[in-house]
């Protein structure tokens, strides 16, 4: 039996093993329509229930010892390097990544594990000084119930990054994926899990509608909320979480840019570019949304930027050697060609793309570009790379600020330069010759402003801050002299 059997999940819920779920959905390739198989879907009285019985769960699996839990996690990457062909023809399929998007998510995944199954021996207090004559520590202890919702465009990672650290520091997790990636944004965590040996009740796979997601944040027992989707949907949810003064996670949108200095080699500049904009056809929080270069390079790298997008192919990422795959419906394919003909309307100009291919889009190239055009204003969420213009580094770090997102910003070209443009930017993330595409998991992941709640993914200060909460103890020999 493969880990991905479909005997094994099919029509069904995860928590205490697979159960028959009340509801189901089909999966479906967004390069062809084709059937995958069939998901369970829960309601939220399934998350409800859930919940309670994570936090009956949680209570032992924090008291595992701490090696005990390191094993979970490292066994979950091993399985994940055993499976890495399984849940990467997964990934090609169900969420329409191109093979080497679907290696690389793999590869972070098993990371991920890994980096996480040093987290339950990681000191996790302090000694602090007391002026009465005592011991005074404060030390981390799980938050209890997490609720996990992750989104379906890197479904796989953007779930793992909160449900490892969160297990591997004591935590139950509720884990709602994005029901169109269900199987590889849910199936697969919840099974690998399983198959390293997590106790029952510790984890719940509910894929489901938004009354899903409203009951696993609305959930009593849950405490700590991380969400990683669209800027609309996270204000929602950090308004509800804080009327119930549950902590929330939010990794939220992000419109980049990415900034070509005088003097920097254009050539490997518009590979850069090509890679920011259209890795996994601009369906990332991180992808260069937008290029602002040097008015001396405008023109030439304008011009090699069209020319790497006419070059690369779209279509099924399955079946053909493709760049770009599939739009992940076409409710966003459409949304995506919507933004482009709107810009191009408005006075911009189509230097490459601009088209729909099946269920795909061209990689798209705009010049003409105005900061008031909705291909620039708004993150776009498909391969679309809108260029403009500037002349110094004052003007080009006002029009990198002068955007709600604040998440990821790439700046290629002189380093001293780059270093004192970088001084001046508001972004979670500044990476000096690279574009904005990047992640590790023991590096700090986030975003300010419209794009979430800062760093609270990836690296064991931040895992221990966001999933675990602090308690003062503090010890005497004898009992205190007290004046009542």
């Amino acid at each position: 039996m493969t880990l991905l059997d479909s005997d094994v999940w099919s029509k069904k819920l995860f928590g205490d093993g697979w159960r028959d779920a009340g509801r189901e959905q089909p999966v479906t390739e967004p390069a062809t329509g084709a059937h995958l198989g069939t998901v369970g879907l829960a309601t939220a009285e399934d998350a409800g229930r859930a919940a309670a019985r994570a936090a009956e769960a949680q209570r032992a699996w924090a008291a595992t010892p701490p090696q005990a839990r390191a094993a979970v996690l490292r066994r979950a990457g091993e399985l994940f390097t055993e499976h890495a062909a399984e849940i990467e023809d997964w990934l090609v399929r169900e969420a329409g990544s191109v093979r080497a998007k679907a290696a690389s998510e793999v590869r972070l995944a098993l990371g991920e594990c890994f980096e996480c199954a040093a987290l339950p021996t990681h000191p996790q207090g302090e000694v602090l000084t007391s002026e009465d004559p005592r011991w005074s520590f404060a030390r981390r202890r799980p938050a209890g119930v997490v609720s996990v919702i992750a989104p379906f465009n890197f479904p796989l990672i953007l779930g793992l990054r909160s449900v490892a650290p969160a297990l591997a520091l004591g935590n139950a997790v509720l884990l709602k994926p994005d029901p169109r990636t269900a199987v590889s944004g849910g199936v697969v965590i919840a099974r690998v899990f399983e198959e390293a040996g997590l106790p029952p009740g510790v984890l719940h796979l509910l894929p489901g509608d938004g009354s899903v997601g409203q009951a696993v944040v609305e959930a009593p027992e849950v405490r700590v909320v991380s969400f990683t989707g669209s800027t609309p949907v996270g204000r929602a949810i950090g308004e509800r979480a804080g009327r119930l003064l549950k902590r929330a996670h939010l990794e939220l949108g992000g419109n980049n840019a990415l900034v070509v200095l005088p003097g920097a080699d254009v050539r490997k500049a518009a590979s850069a570019g090509a890679f920011g904009s259209y890795l996994h056809q601009g369906q990332i929080c991180m992808t260069t949304g937008r290029h602002i270069v040097h008015e001396s390079l405008l023109d030439e790298y304008t011009a090699a930027l069209a020319e790497k997008a006419r070059a690369l192919p779209v279509g099924d990422p399955a079946r053909e050697d493709v760049a770009l795959g599939p739009i992940i419906d076409r409710r966003q394919l459409e949304r995506v060609h919507g933004i482009v003909t709107e810009s191009v309307a408005a006075g911009a100009t189509l230097a490459a793309g601009g088209e729909i291919v099946g269920a795909g889009y061209r990689a798209t190239v705009l010049t003409g570009v105005t900061t008031d055009m909705p291909a620039w204003r708004e993150e776009i969420f498909g391969p679309v790379a809108p260029v403009i213009g500037f002349g110094t580094p004052e003007e080009a770090a006002r029009i990198v600020n002068d955007c709600e997102y604040g998440l990821s910003v790439g700046i290629l070209g002189d380093v001293g330069t780059a270093m004192r443009l970088a001084d001046r930017i508001d972004s979670g993330k500044v990476h000096i010759n690279e574009q904005t595409v990047s992640d590790e998991p023991n590096a700090p992941f986030g975003g300010v402003k419209a794009s979430g709640t800062g760093s609270r993914f990836g690296g064991a200060a931040a895992n221990v801050e966001a999933f675990t909460e602090t308690q003062w103890v503090t010890v005497r020999p004898d009992i205190a002299e007290y004046p009542f």
